[in-house]
């Protein structure tokens, strides 16, 4: 029989609330951006990869590496978007067979709109649990987790 090490288990245990944290806020915000702007909050981190990158563009490939997605759920998550206006497909002026996504102008503006929603439901999960030194360190610590990740838009 393999016995787990404190570490082991405390790694485990910590990565099981990480993910849990991030279910809950995840189904905090979506019902509030559906009802409220019209996104997913997968779209909401779409057309922030998007309003960050150069020429606010990426190819449909790059941004599935961002997502953690496959590019064809790119793809089906791209084509509502862009009924919608808020994003277009750009085909490259050098070959017509790459393509960008490009977020909008009323992209953009939905996306400022989903920020104010996002800091608020962020306000909501620490307002009363955490004191500025906690929040500090604990920013300190998620982003050892993310940084060097093609995903981070901090």
């Amino acid at each position: 029989m393999i016995y787990k090490t404190a570490m082991d288990n405390l790694s485990s245990i910590n990565a099981l609330r990480l993910l849990q944290s991030a279910d809950e806020f995840r189904a905090r915000l979506s019902g509030e951006f559906s009802a409220v702007h019209g996104i997913s909050v997968n779209e909401f981190f779409l057309l922030m990869h998007l309003d960050q990158a150069t020429n606010n563009r990426f190819p449909r490939v790059e941004l599935a590496k961002r997502m953690h997605v496959s590019a064809s759920t790119v793809t089906r998550m791209v084509a509502p978007m862009e009924k919608i206006g808020v994003v277009i497909r750009e085909v490259d002026a050098r070959d017509a067979r790459f393509a960008f996504v490009a977020i909008t102008k009323a992209g953009r503006t939905k996306l400022s709109e989903a920020q104010t929603t996002f800091s608020k439901q962020a306000g909501y999960v620490f307002q009363d649990r955490w004191e500025t030194d906690e929040l500090e360190q604990l920013s300190a610590l998620l982003y050892r987790l993310i940084v060097g990740s093609s995903a981070n838009l901090t």
